[in-house]
């Protein structure tokens, strides 16, 4: 088949929603389609993208941000040179430049698109008025015409159905990770070297996007409830600014524990594996998560987890390969506590986590799901 997917960002800094395409474009090409990807040249660098790949990825100029919408003209002659030899067109996020001018073309050359909004049809947290402007003028339409679309977890579906979307269009097919980049992992103590760590401090890890939604402001809180009685700890906080680094590096000084607290900036490759493989937990704090790929990346390396009951992988993670709570500074503490004070908790969740995305969350198995998606469509 020859497949395009279109994504608004294909920079890892904009997480799951950003990595999600470009692994469907490997593993779709290993099985004989013709893959490209129209994207954005926002936040994008030469080293993202792996240079075999290169050709297949179309990255247009953003000549225009407004609240998060890149405009990217470029994509219009694109479009219309090609889109007509198209078998199925792969939409990804909802309220984007992009997916209002590939509407319009697949409706034109009648070619069926998939749509797969990784979370962002809620209008929460911010931009609620200018999201419903969008969904009136472009969003409705997007998902009316959609021939499936893809929920990452039962969660979503009900968003879709909320949405207006009857079930029976809706495919429920969950992320993955690439297993082959946790085949060969770092020594441990290595990212406690770099960032001169001593071996006897037990280390919390929060990496991701720091976004308001990602609820850090929660695991501050009860990290500094946690340093007043455990003086060996650290809070270690890994990722890109997206917008909340401000008021957290403030809400860290007004705490006083900038002393517990260290922020490394962004980590890729071994560099990320290092900061997992020597973190004693993960915590995805999330106030909203409709996924949450770093869940499994953690327990991938073998480090047990703390979520919220508010991250889409809570349900796969309960019990298996760590701990679910609400979103509570209390029960996000004592969870913590759980697992800094019980050793073989850490090591049995830390093997079971393994286990799990090997069976459940690799890409191998997931596009076919999504492969199996796109052949219904076409001969439908």
């Amino acid at each position: 088949m020859k497949i395009l997917q279109i994504v608004q960002f294909l920079s890892p800094v904009h997480g799951g929603s950003a990595e999600v395409p470009y692994h469907l474009l490997k593993e779709l090409t290993k099985r004989g389609h013709e893959v490209a990807i129209y994207t954005s040249d926002f936040n994008l660098r030469r080293e993202h993208i792996a240079p075999i790949h290169e050709v297949k990825i179309h990255a247009f100029t953003s000549w225009l941000s407004l609240a998060g919408f890149h405009v990217t003209p470029g994509i219009i002659l694109k479009a219309r040179e090609e889109i007509g030899h198209l078998d199925i067109i792969h939409m990804h996020n909802y309220r984007t430049f992009q997916n209002i001018v590939m509407h319009r073309y697949a409706k034109e050359y009648n070619i069926p698109y998939v749509l797969q909004a990784h979370g962002s049809l809620p209008r929460i947290m911010t931009r609620q008025r200018l999201k419903q402007i969008y969904d009136n003028l472009w969003g409705y339409k997007l998902l009316k015409d959609a021939s499936r679309v893809i929920a990452v977890t039962r969660t979503e579906a009900e968003q879709y159905k909320s949405m207006g979307v009857s079930e029976d269009k809706i495919e429920i097919i969950p992320h993955g990770i690439d297993l082959a980049e946790f085949d060969n992992l770092p020594k441990r103590g290595e990212f406690r070297r770099k960032y001169r760590l001593d071996n006897n401090q037990r280390i919390i890890l929060y990496l991701g996007r720091i976004h308001k939604i990602k609820g850090l402001d929660l695991l501050t809180k009860a990290f500094a409830n946690l340093s007043r009685s455990l003086n060996d700890i650290r809070l270690v906080i890994v990722g890109p600014n997206d917008g909340y680094l401000p008021p957290l590096k403030k809400l860290v000084v007004d705490l006083k524990i900038s002393n517990k607290v260290l922020f490394t900036g962004p980590l890729y490759g071994q560099e990320k594996l290092e900061a997992y493989v020597d973190a004693d937990v993960y915590v995805l704090p999330s106030f909203y998560d409709i996924f949450g790929i770093t869940v499994l990346e953690a327990c991938a390396c073998g480090t047990p987890v703390v979520v919220t009951n508010r991250c889409g992988t809570a349900d796969a993670i309960d019990g298996q390969a760590g701990l679910v709570v609400a979103y509570d500074k209390e029960e996000l503490s004592n969870a913590i506590l759980h697992l800094l004070s019980d050793t073989q908790s850490r090591l049995d969740f830390g093997k079971k986590g393994k286990v799990l995305v090997r069976e459940q969350f690799n890409w191998e198995k997931i596009t076919e799901q999504v492969e199996n998606v796109y052949h219904r469509v076409v001969q439908a």
